[in-house]
């Protein structure tokens, strides 16, 4: 795909309710331009997959879709191969909706854990928290090294976009020995998501939720993606009375990365990992 062309497989998640974010694309586009895949048939185009490589042994894949006129056909299982072939050699993640986890199991994808997509509102409460600061604040480099200890490899490029564009808020925390976490609110087609959350300690995540909340404003619809195998995630979203609305199963095709899960208190995307 053309960046462009990205926007169209956007515009058919939100179709399919997914909600992207509105400014997905640039950010996407810059983790892998290569990594887009698109179905055309006839000169229509039919279906997309991300097929997004990461450094030199991980890759991830998302927005698979193919549009609903065409399903049945083959066409999805085409791209679903040339996806794959693309990231041959790597381990692959994905984050897939639970009713096609037996689908991806036949192509070698195993259960690592489950994600719950929660929902809640802006509280239009401006938090006081000395430790929180705008992520422009920091450098580029001690972002990037942050942020290493939650994904298999580097990914700066898609990072530094996602952190620093525009119309996303980005904040985080700092102490005397450096940044303590961060997060990210970016704007959807309905409300904002919130992704990344990483933090060093519950207390932590606590103060960056409160805060980006209290920036999003009152009845703001917020989202919040949280890994099942942080209990501590999970307990901040129903703390501030989210409710569960969606669901993902995160697989891979080797073994689970080591990745600091007690500390990731919401997931960058579903679409990218």
């Amino acid at each position: 795909m053309s960046e462009a062309e990205l926007n169209i497989a956007l515009d058919w998640a939100a179709i399919e309710g997914w909600n992207p974010g509105l400014h997905d694309a640039a950010c996407f586009y810059a983790a892998d331009p290569g990594g887009f895949l698109i179905g055309v048939l006839d000169g229509e185009p039919i279906a997309s997959i991300f097929a997004v490589k990461y450094g030199v042994g991980f890759g991830f894949i998302g927005g698979y879709i193919v549009k609903p006129a065409w399903r049945g056909r083959g066409h999805g299982w085409a791209l679903w191969q040339a996806a794959m072939a693309r990231l041959a050699g790597r381990n692959v993640g994905l984050d897939g909706v639970v009713v096609q986890q037996a689908n991806y199991a036949k192509s070698g994808f195993r259960l690592a854990h489950r994600n719950f997509r929660y929902e809640g509102r802006g509280t239009g409460r401006l938090g006081d928290a000395r430790d929180i600061v705008p992520l422009s604040a920091l450098s580029d480099e001690e972002i990037c090294r942050y942020d290493r200890s939650f994904f298999p490899e580097e990914r700066g490029s898609f990072l530094l976009c996602w952190v620093r564009h525009p119309h996303h808020i980005s904040i985080g925390s700092v102490s005397g020995q450096g940044l303590t976490g961060y997060a990210v609110a970016r704007p959807c087609r309905n409300g904002y998501k919130i992704g990344p959350l990483f933090a060093d300690t519950p207390a932590v995540a606590e103060r960056l939720f409160a805060d980006l909340s209290g920036r999003l404003g009152l009845e703001q619809p917020v989202f919040l993606d949280v890994p099942e195998l942080n209990p501590a995630a999970v307990a901040l979203a129903e703390r501030h009375q989210m409710q569960r609305c969606f669901e993902t199963a995160r697989m891979y095709t080797r073994e689970s990365p080591e990745l600091r899960m007690d500390r990731q208190y919401g997931i960058t995307s579903f679409e990218l990992g």
